[in-house]
């Protein structure tokens, strides 16, 4: 079963009209950040997404496993033509039993966002539509602490993946940059930072309400 879903879904995975399953990790995160990757092309590496991309590469390397009955795929082409997105997951384990579990490696330790949960619940709903079966479970494998922490594929969380795929379609084909002012807090851990320049935008926006107060009579009589 899982050769063939490898087979199967590696013209499926590169359709230019799907989302790719990382715009909504990028999006969930911060939807400039999204923006300028997915739609102007930008990206810079910092030490965070280079070692990050050291372990997926080695990952990637990977093919399959087996271990205690377990059969592991590693980078396996994912897709959905119901919800429009496509990617690869990391792993993918398939039990004896019957059960389907993807898991994302992510660099570091836990994050405190959930744009790492969004991400590997959508692999779980690709699964879902390509194999036909139902996934209630998935977990993300923090490399640097080397803890596994499980994910429930609830409705909730299959609601956010719903809701950011359709955030993401309104974002790219807007064509508008939105501004970083929500997700500032994360704005020193981001590698675009130095090209986003949020301080600088929200400076600029500062400036342009002190202007607009300037020549406003009623405040300089008061």
């Amino acid at each position: 079963m899982t050769s063939d879903c490898t087979d199967t879904s590696i013209n499926d995975t590169n359709s230019p009209d799907k989302i790719p399953l990382s715009a909504l990790n990028q999006y969930a995160y911060c939807p400039r950040r999204c923006y300028l990757i997915h739609a102007e092309g930008e990206f810079k590496d910092n030490l965070h997404t280079e070692s990050g991309t050291r372990e997926h590469e080695h990952v990637d390397q990977l093919t399959h496993d087996i271990k205690k009955g377990v059969r592991v795929e590693f980078a396996l082409p994912v897709w959905s033509d119901k919800l429009g997105i496509s990617g690869r997951c990391d792993a993918v384990e398939f039990h004896p039993d019957g059960r389907v579990f993807p898991v994302e490696y992510k660099h570091g330790k836990r994050k405190q966002w959930d744009n790492d949960d969004i991400q590997v619940a959508a692999q779980a709903l690709c699964l879902e539509e390509m194999l036909k079966t139902d996934i209630p479970n998935a977990a993300i494998y923090h490399i640097q602490t080397r803890r596994r922490r499980d994910v429930s594929i609830d409705q909730d969380l299959r609601n956010q993946v719903t809701a950011t795929i359709t955030a993401v379609i309104n974002l790219l084909n807007g064509q508008h940059c939105p501004l970083p002012t929500e997700h500032i807090k994360r704005c020193p851990q981001c590698s675009l930072n130095e090209l986003c320049n949020p301080e600088l935008l929200n400076e600029k926006s500062r400036l342009q309400q002190l202007s607009a107060q300037l020549f406003n009579l009623e405040t300089d009589e008061a």
